[in-house]
């Protein structure tokens, strides 16, 4: 059934709204939510059910020894130490692609788990947009300082292997998708890779594209089951970007 719902897809990609890099959308058309909210609003009143909903990520045998990150008043903070190496945390909206509709959608809500490499290498990216929109940043601040980032090589290329984890059936990735799409992976790569992994290419299950320079580019894989080993089913219409 996932096959099938990938199948009756339309050409336009299926990305993700949070993480995963948006196409331009024309000059003509505004955002959805063309300013941030109050970031309260982003933030979640009871942090033992943020600890909770991000260990949904992934499976328990890797979620259960993992670090998990709250959101706090001026960004993520360390809620429970692991032992693996993985990173289990919420993302918020703003890290999604950088020229994406919902960038400030506050009701956004995704679960994931990155694993050692992506913690390294994708995580501090992840962790510094959640200050400068703490602090207040514009969307074009947030560009600004992810540009000078790059050029400074403070912000590096994910390292080899660098993935995560989103298999919970609790969060809630966007509007379109009304809660959590499909169970998938996400490979984080160097831009320009896409074509190589065969990306978004008919009878492809990889999908993704590289989007903006200062953006990470992911390649998402969907898989058969949520992190609780439920069947996934095929979502009631596809999440994809508009071009």
């Amino acid at each position: 059934m996932l096959a099938a719902a990938l199948r009756n897809a339309p050409k336009c990609l299926l990305l993700l709204t949070l993480a995963v890099s948006a196409t331009a959308y024309g000059q003509d058309k505004k955002p959805t939510y063309p300013a941030m909210a109050p970031f309260e609003q982003y933030r979640m009143a009871d942090r033992d059910a943020e600890i909770a909903l991000a260990r949904t990520a992934a499976p328990p045998s890797i979620s259960a020894d993992a670090d998990v990150l709250v959101l706090g008043k001026t960004g993520y903070e360390t809620a429970a130490k692991g032992t693996n190496g993985f990173v289990c945390f919420v993302e918020r909206s703003w890290t999604a692609g950088l020229e994406d509709r919902e960038f400030w959608n506050s009701t956004l809500r995704a679960p994931n788990c990155f694993n050692p490499q992506a913690a390294r290498s994708v995580l501090p990216q992840y962790l510094a947009r959640a200050e400068w929109a703490a602090a207040g940043a514009t969307r074009e601040q947030i560009i600004e300082r992810t540009r000078s980032a790059f050029a400074e090589h403070r912000f590096t290329a994910p390292e080899p292997g660098a993935l995560t984890f989103m298999l919970s059936k609790k969060g809630y990735v966007s509007d379109q998708a009304g809660g959590p799409w499909l169970p998938h992976l996400m490979f984080f790569v160097p831009r320009g890779q896409p074509t190589s992994w065969g990306a978004s290419r008919d009878g492809s299950p990889i999908i993704g594209a590289d989007g903006l320079p200062e953006d990470v580019t992911i390649l998402l894989v969907p898989v058969p089951q949520w992190s609780d080993g439920t069947p996934a089913l095929p979502p009631a219409a596809p999440h994809a970007h508009e071009k």
